[in-house]
């Protein structure tokens, strides 16, 4: 099975107005094939005009798996999947009542575990390479033991997934795909 492909987006790269962001957005989907694609971003203001603009490109380029990045009501409002913060484990149920398809940002055993019993139908786990502010790497031989021992559940492997050489390493482990910012811009 080829490697399924998450583009999750950025406002450091796609900017935070909604004629930047949409511009780049653009950009960036004619430059990269992909199999979901999830809109993230903790700061601007006006993230619910960029969701907007976000879900209209994605539907304009027919990509199937649309996640938001822990705005759960907006998710609900577009009627796409939600990607939940390794914070909002509690928020599994409300979401899986919703009918939404729901990815979980894990860090470790325990976090998987209580994402696969609360009914996640995928998880990121991270961060494997090196990334900006993140600590606690796990590296390919982790991540490998991890699929090997999660194989009810399809995992993403993030953070810090930037060269083809990274891609290499990731298809060794049997993930079912990976998550990155910055592969898609480079």
């Amino acid at each position: 099975m080829n490697l399924q492909k998450y583009l999750i987006t950025d406002p450091k790269f796609y900017g935070t107005t909604t004629k930047d962001f949409k511009a780049n957005l653009e950009k960036i989907l004619s430059k990269n094939e992909i199999n979901f694609i999830c809109f993230r971003d903790k700061t601007s203001q006006n993230y619910k005009e960029l969701i907007k603009v976000f879900i209209e490109v994605c539907s304009a380029k027919n990509i199937e798996n649309i996640f938001i990045n822990s705005y759960i009501n907006e998710a609900i409002k577009y009627n796409v999947g939600v990607h939940l913060t390794s914070t909002q484990f509690d928020k599994i149920n409300t979401c899986k009542e919703q009918n939404l398809q729901v990815i979980v940002s894990c860090h470790n055993q325990e976090d998987i575990n209580k994402a696969k019993n609360d009914g996640a139908d995928f998880i990121t786990y991270s961060p494997i390479f090196e990334s900006p502010g993140k600590k606690d790497l796990k590296g390919i031989e982790n991540l490998k033991q991890i699929v090997q021992l999660n194989k009810d559940i399809k995992i993403f492997a993030l953070g810090g997934i930037v060269t083809n050489e990274h891609i290499k390493q990731i298809q060794t482990t049997n993930c079912f795909g990976f998550a990155s910012i910055r592969y898609f811009i480079n």
